[in-house]
């Protein structure tokens, strides 16, 4: 069907577009954080890779990790958008089409993800694989508990602020427009196939987080907020269900650092394997209402001349 905002660019050249920029952003956040590394520290960027861990470098850390997330993921969804689409806003899924019932739902359906996901990260924990092997992914883990535990430095309710909107609000932001609102929406949009381009993108999604064991735990999520995405047409509710799913892990964390435990233990918790089988049925029902009713929501908000192209997704 005709698209009156469309500049005549198809969805597969738009991916491999969306897929340029990407590659591009990642080259470019890395440059740009080493102008923010010396303004804010005065030190020279040969001590950066040592120093990223000192507590007095915090304020640095975290401006280099919202510049690098939005250069490498936020800015190539949004012009690729703004290339191929006059409405680049509405292309990605920046509406307000969608009802509090929608919203709750789909917080509902991310708690359901997240024990899902941590009985999924004791399946992996589970799969064998070579001693050396486990010991590089297992150092891996631990530099990255190590990295969040230092960006968030948790140790007043200020602190707690900060860190929710550094780890929790602006991730969520950042990530979701590039990977329901660009990858995935293009994936689905030139191969018709949204169940592919869910997948797709959520094993993407897994991958670039560099964690083998929590590979399969953020597989799930991915394809929840891939489908909660698919469904309701609105970016919005995949923002707010992902920031949902990071609030959590940052309230542990600052929960456990004032009981004087690691911080490790939150970004760890796995669950006994028939607890995911819980959590799975309850996801399975919580999206059969969801489809429901964001389906209505599609039918109410979605104006007469693009409706029959939004049933299409809705199938």
């Amino acid at each position: 069907m005709y698209d009156a905002d469309s500049r005549g660019i198809s969805y597969a050249n738009a991916f491999l577009i969306l897929i340029g920029l990407w590659i591009a952003g990642f080259i470019a956040g890395g440059i740009l954080s080493i102008p923010v590394w010396v303004l804010m520290t005065g030190k020279r960027i040969m001590s950066m890779p040592a120093e990223l861990l000192n507590p007095e470098n915090i304020n640095a850390v975290r401006v280099i990790q919202v510049v690098s997330t939005a250069v490498t993921f936020f800015l190539p969804a949004y012009f690729t958008a703004l290339i191929i689409n006059r409405r680049p806003g509405k292309l990605l899924g920046f509406t307000m089409q969608f009802n509090l019932r929608q919203l709750l739902l789909a917080l509902g359906i991310m708690f359901g993800a997240a024990i899902a996901a941590a009985s999924l990260a004791q399946l992996n924990e589970l799969i064998p694989i070579p001693q050396n092997a486990a010991d590089y992914f297992r150092e891996l883990e631990d530099n990255y508990s190590a990295q969040v535990e230092a960006m968030t430095n948790i140790r007043t309710f200020g602190d707690y602020i900060i860190s929710i909107i550094m780890i929790a609000l602006l991730p969520a932001v950042f990530e979701e427009t590039f990977f329901r609102g660009g990858m995935q929406n293009l994936l689905t949009r030139f191969s018709k196939k949204p169940w592919l381009a869910i997948l797709i993108t959520s094993l993407i999604f897994s991958v670039i987080h560099l964690s083998y064991y929590g590979f399969l735990a953020r597989v799930c999520l991915g394809v929840v907020l891939g489908l909660i995405f698919y469904y309701s047409r609105s970016l919005w509710l995949t923002i707010a269900a992902h920031f949902f799913n990071n609030a959590i892990a940052v309230t542990q964390m600052y929960v456990l650092i004032r009981q004087g435990k690691p911080v490790k233990e939150a970004l760890n918790e796995t669950y006994p394997m028939w607890w995911g089988i819980i959590g799975l049925i309850f996801l399975f029902l919580l999206f059969i209402v969801f489809k429901k009713i964001s389906a209505t929501a599609v039918q109410k908000y979605t104006a007469p001349e693009d409706r029959a192209r939004e049933e299409k997704w809705i199938a």
